[in-house]
């Protein structure tokens, strides 16, 4: 269970981690907009790919953590 120190410092949090959701979805974005760009580079291509489940598994991660807050 978290314990927050006043109801600003919880908004604070909260609001980190939607800027950080809105970051990592963008970045997966990109990443797959380039990857399907690539046609000449497997290896590349696997990268950035790679690259966009890193960024989604992030993103559900912090999403589990602003939920996790709100439920406090």
């Amino acid at each position: 269970m978290v314990f927050f120190k006043g109801n600003e410092e919880k908004e604070n949090l909260e609001a980190v981690l939607k800027d950080s959701i809105e970051i990592e979805e963008d970045l997966m974005r990109t990443y797959l907009i380039t990857a399907e760009r690539v046609h000449d580079d497997d290896e590349l291509k696997e990268r950035l790919e790679n690259f966009a489940e890193g960024n989604a598994k992030r993103t559900k991660q912090l999403i589990d953590e602003l939920n996790e807050t709100k439920e406090t």
